[in-house]
C-alpha cells in the first residue's frame, strides 16, 4: 500500500504539493531542492548555479506553485526560458506539480500562432513559461499583463546571454512591478553581465552553488536505442544481449511496478525495489537477485542507493536520468571489481536532447544501436541453442544414447547429420507431429503464384501504407531479401503479400503482431477466394 508523504525530507508542504510530488515518484529532494525551496519559502531572492537536469525545475516550481493564489485568474509568476522546447519542457513539468492546486502554466514561444497563446492568456493562467521574443511581443501587443507577477525566475540565464537577450530580458524585466517580488536566477556559469543583471534587478540574493563531482565511467561500454514503445524495445534487447544479472532504472515507484509486472507477464523473471517497500521485503527481493532466483532487479534511483552487488552485468535506463549524476551513479553499478559492464538507456525522440546534455556533462560517450529485429531475435536464440549443445558435448556424458543413433542411422537409412538436427529439434521443440501437419496445410490454397504464399495484413490505404513500407518492413525484420517478395496488393483496409514457400512460416512468426509504421499488425495466410 503506497504511504503518504508527510513532509518533502525535512520541507514541510501543502498536503496537494506533496500529493503531486508524491504522484511524479519524487522520494527526496535532490541536492538543489534542498537547498533552494526552503530559501524561496522564506521570501529570499537565490541565485543557483547548478546545471541543466539536476531538478532546477522542481527547485523553484515547487515554492513558486505552493504561493501561487490558485483563485485567482492573474498571472503571478513567470519563468523565462532561451528555447522554446526548454519553455515547454519546464511548462510540462510545472503544470505536474500544480495539479492538485488547480494551477494553469501556458507556455508562451515563438512558432506557434499568437492568436491561440492570446486565447488561452484571456481564459486566465497564473504561471506563463515563455522565451524573451515572444514575449515582448505580448507586451508590445498589450495582450500580456504582469501586473500581479510576485516570483520571476530566469532559467539557464547564461544561455539567454550567448543567444543575445540581455537587452531583451531588460524589457520585460521593466515591466514587471519593482516592489515584493522574488527573483530567482539559474545559470550554469556566472560571467560578468549575468552578475551585472543580479546586481541591477535583485535583493541580497542567497548564492547556491551545486558542485559538479569528478565523474568517470571506466570499463562501461555505453549505448543508446531510439524507440516510441519501450517496453516493446526493452524486451527484444533482453532476448539478444548476453546478460547476467541486471539493473533497470525507472524514474517512479508506479514505474517500477508497471514494468515489473509487464515483464513477468512475458516470462522475465524480475522483482522491484522502491521506497514503499517494508525493510523486510526489500531483504527478500535482494536475498533472490543475490541468489540468482531473480536475474532483472528494477529500481527508483533512491531504492537503488546502497546496493552492493558486484557481478552485475547491465544497466538498463528505461527513463532517462533526470542528471549526468545520477546517469553515473546508475551505470557505476556495473563494471565493478575490474570486470566489463554494459550501460543501455532507451530515449523517445523527445528525450534526445537531454542524452546529448548528459553525454557531454558526463564527458563520455555513449553510442546509438539499432534495436534488435525479430530475426536477430530468432539468431540468438539459435547461438543459445548451439551454446547448450557445445557444452553437453563438452561434459561427454551421452554415450548411453549412441546405439539409438547408430540404429536409426543403420535401420532407417538416414544421414547423421540429419538425425543430429532431428534430435536438436525434438530437444527444443517437442514433437509436434500433428500440429506441423496443420501447419503445413494452412499454406495451401492462399491464392498465390505457384511456389508462394500469400498472406493477408490487417492495414492498408487508410493507414497510408505504401508497397515500399510492407518491403522496407518484411526485409528488416524477417532478415530476408526485399526482392523475394512477390506481388503486393494493398486495398483501404487490408493488404496481401506474396512470399516464398520456404520462408513463409519464418515472415509469419516475424511479422504476426510486429508493427508496420507504427501500426501493430496481424499476419495470417490468406484464403483462397479473397481478392
Amino acid at each position: 500500500m503506497k504511504k503518504e508523504m508527510t513532509t518533502f525530507g525535512n520541507i514541510e508542504l501543502s498536503r496537494k504539493l506533496l500529493m503531486a510530488v508524491s504522484d511524479m515518484g519524487f522520494e527526496e529532494p535532490s541536492p538543489i531542492q534542498a537547498q533552494t525551496i526552503p530559501l524561496m519559502l522564506e521570501g529570499h531572492d537565490v541565485i543557483g548555479q547548478a546545471q541543466t537536469g539536476t531538478g532546477k525545475t522542481a527547485a523553484f516550481g515547487i515554492p513558486t506553485i505552493e504561493k501561487i493564489i490558485d483563485t485567482s485568474r492573474h498571472i503571478q509568476a513567470l519563468v523565462l526560458t532561451p528555447t522554446r522546447e526548454l519553455a515547454i519542457q519546464v511548462a510540462e513539468e510545472l503544470n505536474k506539480i500544480g495539479k492538485y492546486k488547480h494551477v494553469k502554466t501556458l507556455p508562451i514561444y515563438g512558432g506557434q500562432p499568437i492568436d491561440r497563446q492570446i486565447r488561452a492568456l484571456r481564459n486566465g493562467v497564473q504561471i506563463v513559461v515563455g522565451t524573451p521574443g515572444r514575449l515582448l511581443d505580448h507586451i508590445h501587443r498589450g495582450t500580456i499583463k504582469f501586473g500581479a507577477v510576485h516570483t520571476l525566475i530566469l532559467d539557464e540565464a547564461d544561455e539567454m546571454l550567448d543567444m543575445g537577450f540581455v537587452d531583451d530580458i531588460d524589457a520585460i524585466l521593466s515591466n514587471l512591478p519593482p516592489d515584493n517580488r522574488q527573483m530567482l536566477l539559474f545559470s550554469a556559469t556566472m560571467p560578468a553581465p549575468i552578475r551585472k543583471l543580479a546586481g541591477r534587478y535583485m535583493n541580497d540574493p542567497q548564492m547556491i552553488t551545486i558542485s559538479k563531482e569528478n565523474l568517470t565511467v571506466p570499463l562501461i561500454d555505453q549505448f543508446y536505442y531510439e524507440t516510441r514503445e519501450k517496453l516493446e524495445g526493452l524486451s527484444r534487447i533482453l532476448d539478444t544481449e548476453d546478460t547476467g544479472k541486471i539493473i533497470i532504472f525507472c524514474r517512479t515507484k508506479r514505474g517500477v511496478d508497471d514494468l515489473t509486472s509487464s515483464l513477468e507477464t512475458r516470462g522475465y523473471l524480475a522483482a522491484g525495489l522502491h521506497g514503499d517497500l517494508s525493510q523486510i521485503q526489500r531483504d527478500r527481493v535482494m536475498k533472490k537477485f543475490r541468489e540468482g532466483r531473480i536475474d532483472i532487479l528494477i529500481a527508483t534511483d533512491v531504492a537503488a542507493r546502497g546496493l552492493d552487488v558486484d557481478d552485475i552485468t547491465h544497466v538498463i535506463n528505461y527513463d532517462i536520468p533526470q542528471d549526468h549524476e545520477a546517469y553515473v551513479h546508475r551505470i557505476g553499478r556495473t563494471g565493478r571489481a575490474g570486470k566489463k559492464g554494459v550501460a543501455i538507456t532507451l530515449v523517445e525522440p523527445r528525450e534526445y536532447r537531454q542524452l546529448r546534455l548528459i553525454e557531454r556533462l558526463a564527458k563520455t560517450k555513449i553510442v546509438r544501436r539499432q534495436l534488435p529485429s525479430s530475426a536477430d531475435i530468432l539468431e540468438r536464440q539459435r547461438d543459445v541453442v548451439k551454446e547448450r549443445l557445445i557444452k553437453t558435448l563438452e561434459k561427454n556424458k551421452y554415450a548411453d544414447y549412441h546405439t539409438i543413433i547408430s540404429d536409426v542411422a543403420a535401420d532407417g537409412g538416414y544421414d547423421v547429420m540429419d538425425i543430429a538436427a532431428a534430435a536438436l529439434k525434438l530437444s527444443v521443440e517437442g514433437f509436434k507431429d500433428k500440429e506441423e501437419e496443420e501447419s503445413e496445410g494452412r499454406f495451401k490454397n492462399t491464392g498465390a503464384a505457384p511456389g508462394m504464399v500469400r498472406l493477408f495484413i490487417n492495414i492498408g490505404r487508410s493507414q497510408k501504407i505504401r508497397p515500399e513500407d510492407i518491403v522496407r518492413a518484411f526485409a528488416s525484420e524477417a532478415d530476408i531479401s526485399g526482392n523475394v517478395i512477390g506481388v503486393i496488393n494493398i486495398y483501404e483496409r487490408f493488404t496481401f503479400v506474396e512470399v516464398p514457400e520456404d520462408i513463409a512460416e519464418k515472415v509469419l512468426s516475424v511479422m504476426h503482431r510486429n508493427t508496420v509504421k507504427g501500426y501493430r499488425i496481424n499476419v495470417e495466410p490468406a484464403k483462397k477466394g479473397n481478392r
